[in-house]
């Protein structure tokens, strides 16, 4: 009788490894399943945005990149507009992980002061040339920053720009249901705030939003763009780099890192090398006076060539 008992414990002690292990490979397989899902929800998401962004409608004509180009050449300042504005730029060489503390370099003009200095912060997205055809028609990771996955950041987020009467500020509308204006200003008199190569009346951008840090000081009417902890462009965080100036942001420049690059859903991507980089305003705000908070890029830099930490 004991060894029949004995016999039946083992039984059911077999049947619960059993049900354990089919558990266990369960929750693997589902497990499995949603990280498949996910990832083809975000290879989804890289063709919409690709289309997007190489639709012809899209692309700023020869006039405006050759300006961009000369000003990025000679080091001055281009100024991305509002949220969704961006820039690409591609190397001559593929830049790889250097295991250093930063891989490259990205040069803006942000400051701090003590009624908060201005920061405009850019949010930075990072491409390897698959196909090797030279143009950055891959898959685009978003390098992850201080505001990555907290409360207030959206990703997906969309704003549709109106085209203005000349002179007139420039409406939009976003996909949160909200609704405001690019305001003209005394320091930009051209007849327009929308772009010049965009023949429809309306365009849309697409991106990561950021809470804006902006406020004004209520006795003295200063507006103060306030910093980010982390990881964007034209921004006085902790991955500022040495040298620039501290009253005027002149020379300011921040590090960045290529294993900081995720996926949609916010797991890291292990990339190899880049050869692309887009930096695209991160906020929706503006100023007062001073008008919205836009991005501004004035260099870029492979620290692995120049080791100018």
């Amino acid at each position: 009788m004991e060894e029949l008992t004995m016999k039946i414990e083992d039984v059911e002690a077999l049947v619960d490894e059993v049900a354990d292990i089919a558990y266990d490979k369960a929750v693997e397989v589902v497990a499995d399943t949603v990280k498949l899902e996910t990832h083809k929800e975000d290879i989804k998401l890289v063709e919409q945005s690709k289309a997007w962004i190489l639709s012809p409608e899209r692309k700023a004509s020869k006039k405006e990149i050759e300006y961009a180009t000369k000003r990025l050449n000679k080091k001055a300042h281009v100024s991305l507009g509002s949220f969704g504005g961006y820039i690409i730029i591609g190397f001559d060489h593929s830049i790889a992980p250097s295991g250093r503390e930063y891989d490259f370099a990205i040069q803006g003009n942000a400051f701090n002061s003590s009624s908060g200095g201005s920061n405009e912060p850019g949010i930075v997205w990072v491409m390897q040339d698959i196909n090797g055809n030279g143009q950055p028609d891959d898959e685009w990771y978003e390098l992850k920053g201080s505001e990555t996955g907290i409360d207030g950041t959206i990703q997906d987020y969309e704003v549709t720009y109106y085209r203005p009467a000349p002179r007139a500020h420039t409406p939009w509308v976003d996909s949160e249901g909200n609704s405001g204006s690019v305001d003209m200003n005394a320091y930009h008199g051209q007849e327009y705030y929308y772009p010049n190569w965009i023949k429809e009346d309306s365009y849309t951008l697409y991106g990561t939003r950021l809470t804006p840090r902006n406020n004004q000081d209520p006795v003295t009417g200063y507006w103060a763009n306030n910093a980010y902890e982390w990881g964007y462009v034209d921004n006085m965080g902790s991955d500022n780099l040495v040298g620039g100036n501290v009253i005027d942001g002149s020379g300011q420049r921040n590090g960045f890192k290529i294993a900081n690059a995720i996926y949609h859903d916010g797991t890291p991507v292990k990339l190899q090398y880049i050869d692309f980089i887009k930096v695209q305003c991160g906020v929706l705000s503006k100023s007062g006076w001073l008008g919205e908070i836009s991005t501004e890029v004035f260099s870029f830099e492979d620290l692995s060539i120049t080791n100018n930490q």
